[in-house]
């Protein structure tokens, strides 16, 4: 201790003297900051007194002095005034205080009292209501798990217990931090890596059968484990075969196998020993992974579960996981532990069930209705397990009286029941689940007529927005005979709809009408079709629209519905020719021949210039068997196109295919007096020659060449029957000059 006494210097912890400067003794130039001198003063100070007790100190002490002084005197700049208030300070806070101005304080200490006491009572209930809104908006973290603190109180002990600790979740470097060491990686590293490259197994000669090259799992030529052509020699970085892990893979695969190939009814196998092991070659696994991956996926979700163990799907996928792999038992018992865990969980309850056989699986759904026994899907499944019809039947009954409003429940028990009581449920259903449209739609179908009336008059009243009850009310009508009522209810239908804010879908009502022609229903069909065609159509679509929408219909094979199109757009459009046309090649193609006829009656009343009409009219009527019906309509097309070429021909072949060639002759007579062509001369040309009358045919074709040298059939033809009657000089002269 004397020792060290004598090695410290003197000077240590000891105030440095004023003015001094460290290092200026060797040479070093010392600076000041303005922290060091504080704040500026006057040069002529006698005392640096910076160093010196709060108490002490005379430079300091005299400044807030003076400074209090100042404050004393009152501030009556112009700045400080104001015209309405006057000055801002007191004009005599620097007078005496006496007892008249302590009695003109207390007057008015009382008067400011009493006025804060007037409306102290609606104040405080103000803001009372604003601390509890802005609590509600912005509750307290206290608060918002009071609810869950609540529940700790039915923590048991061992589940207090049973609590994971919280450890530290940083690894070990972050845990203890150490500086980075950098070392050269020896010689030997890099020899012992190439080394732990090679291969050096074997297997026993007599171990063959188990692990040769044909089987799946030893390191073979062919096999997904490291072998020949797997990592190992074709791959870097490969270790030493695991065989271990290999033959524990074979014997799962073994007891895969065996598992499929067992007979579920008498327990035996059926397999084949000596080529069982080579007939794995061209088993799949029934799953996909690695089985590192699988491990890894088991610990994952492992973890998920002791660290959540309340959580449903972390059960339900360890479940699976196992399942996939094959461990059925391993995932049955997964997945009851989560029941045990999860009791209030409808998925783990349904996951159970389909894992379990069949009446482990009814024990299962019969302890989920014990705690879940408002869940639809449990007794669904619970009924589906039931193979007896009166099984199913009471356990849906059992249901209802826990769930009376599920109709998927209602459905599921009216499905099983005879006509006469499911009527009876469907009753007491639609009691239940009044805003059910299926249920209300299945009572009226098992009623009368009358009492089908009034379900559906009950169910518009329940569900005024729904347009299926009105057109079930119209097919019902239309059933009954009622026809001319059809097309009131669809218009009721439209105006109820849009009184209670429906929206009237164009297309859904076409889709029902065009269910309505497949179920029969025609006059409700048409009555919907003319209702909503027109509906959210601009003015100058609606042809294109409607004629989109009958081939539409007619693709749907709703032939009705593209009837009642067409029939409407006529109606619309009388007398344009191509809706006319469409509409009559729709009934010749799916209607019947006398709709054809009575439609193009129609057509050409509205349309008589229409060519085309009249001869669809004629041509019906001819292959009808009924020729004079056909040649009076060619007679009234005459009338109405009296230069037509084509009625003109019609009608010729009209005469000329029921052997009237003298009639056709007249015709063409006339024909070339009043509206002469080159088709005219030629259909004469044509008949004189097929009648033999050659000089005839040579006298026609030429006088038509006269007036239709450029018409190519008449020189063919004069060439022809030139060389018919072996003038063949004639003939090629004759079809020189047509070239």
């Amino acid at each position: 201790a004397a020792a060290m006494n004598k090695k410290k210097k003197p000077f240590l912890g000891m105030p440095a003297p004023l003015g001094y400067v460290p290092g200026l003794g060797r040479g070093a130039t010392g600076f000041t900051t303005r922290s060091d001198i504080g704040p500026a003063r006057d040069a002529n100070d006698p005392v640096d007194d910076r160093h010196a007790p709060p108490g002490k100190r005379t430079v300091g002490d005299q400044m807030k002095k003076n400074q209090t002084a100042d404050d004393d005197d009152e501030d009556l700049n112009d700045t400080n005034y104001d015209e309405f208030n006057g000055y801002a300070g007191s004009l005599f806070s620097s007078g005496p205080y006496e007892k008249d101005d302590e009695e003109a304080d207390a007057i008015y200490a009382a008067l400011d009292k009493r006025m804060d006491e007037r409306r102290k009572e609606r104040r405080e209930q103000r803001e009372k209501e604003e601390i509890e809104k802005y609590r509600m908006e912005r509750p307290k973290i206290q608060q918002q798990f009071s609810d869950l603190k609540r529940k700790l109180a039915e923590v048991t002990e061992e589940e207090w217990l049973s609590i994971p600790e919280v450890g530290d979740a940083r690894n070990k470097r972050q845990r203890n931090p150490r500086y980075e060491k950098l070392t050269p990686v020896p010689d030997s590293f890099f020899a012992k890596h190439l080394q732990s490259g090679e291969n050096h197994t074997s297997v026993d000669p007599r171990q063959t059968q188990f692990g040769g090259l044909n089987t799946p799992y030893p390191g073979g030529l062919n096999t997904p484990y490291p072998g020949g052509m797997t990592p190992g020699l074709m791959t870097p970085g490969t270790g030493e075969l695991d065989m271990r892990k290999i033959g524990q893979a074979r014997n799962t695969l073994m007891d895969m196998r065996l598992s499929q190939v067992s007979d579920s009814v008498s327990g035996q196998t059926v397999v084949d020993p000596k080529g069982y092991l080579t007939d794995l070659n061209s088993m799949i696994p029934t799953h996909g992974g690695d089985i590192n991956d699988i491990k890894k996926a088991r610990l994952l979700l492992k973890s998920v579960r002791e660290t959540n163990p309340h959580h449903p799907p972390a059960w339900i996928a360890s479940a699976r996981l196992e399942e996939v792999t094959g461990k059925l038992q391993v995932a049955r018992n997964l997945i009851m532990k989560g029941t045990e865990m999860c009791p209030k969980s409808e998925d783990v309850w349904l996951e159970a069930a389909r894992l379990q056989p069949g009446d482990t699986a009814k024990a299962v759904v019969a302890q989920a209705v014990r705690h879940l026994p408002q869940s639809v899907r449990i007794y669904i499944r619970a009924a589906e397990l039931e193979t007896d019809i009166r099984a199913k039947k009471r356990v849906l009954r059992k249901a209802l009286e826990h769930v009376p409003n599920s109709v998927r429940l209602w459905k599921a028990a009216v499905e099983l029941e005879e006509p006469e009581d499911a009527r009876i449920m469907l009753s007491r259903a639609v009691e239940c689940c009044p805003t059910s449209v299926e249920l209300w739609l299945a009572l009226a179908r098992l009623e009368t007529y009358e009492n089908a009336r009034k379900v559906l008059n009950k169910a518009r009243e329940n569900i005024p927005t729904d347009r299926h009850i009105w057109i079930t009310a119209a097919k019902l009508e239309e059933a009954n005979g009622n026809t001319q009522m059809v097309e009131k209810i669809i218009d009721r239908a439209i105006t109820s709809l849009r009184a209670n804010g429906v929206e009237i879908n164009r297309e859904q009502w076409i889709q029902d009408a065009e269910e309505c022609d497949k179920a029969g229903s025609v006059a409700t069909c048409q009555a919907i079709m003319r209702a909503v065609i027109g509906i959210g159509i601009e003015e100058e679509d609606r042809k294109h629209t409607w004629m989109e929408d009958a081939d539409s219909c007619v693709a749907h094979n709703a032939l009705e519905c593209a009837r009642a199109i067409y029939a409407y757009a006529l109606q619309v459009f009388p007398s344009k020719k191509s809706v006319w046309l469409r509409a009559a090649y729709f009934e010749k193609n799916h209607g019947t021949r006398e709709s054809l006829e009575a439609l193009l009656q129609r057509a050409v009343a509205h349309c008589p210039k229409a060519e085309v009409l009249w001869l669809m009219g004629a041509k019906s009527k001819w292959l009808a068997g009924d020729v004079p019906a056909a040649r009076s309509i060619l007679a009234l097309a005459f009338q109405a196109n009296p230069n037509s070429e084509e009625i003109w021909l019609a009608a010729v072949k009209l005469e000329s295919e029921n052997n009237e060639y003298e009639r056709a002759r007249r015709l063409l007579a006339k024909a070339r007096s009043s509206a002469p062509t080159a088709r005219v001369f030629m259909k004469s040309v044509k008949l004189e020659w097929v009648l033999g009358n050659i000089a005839a045919a040579q006298e026609l074709c030429e006088e038509a060449l006269k007036h239709y040298e450029d018409f190519p059939k008449l020189w063919m033809m004069k060439g022809q029957i030139e060389e018919q009657i072996e003038l063949t000089e004639k003939a090629r002269e004759a079809y020189n000059q047509g070239v």
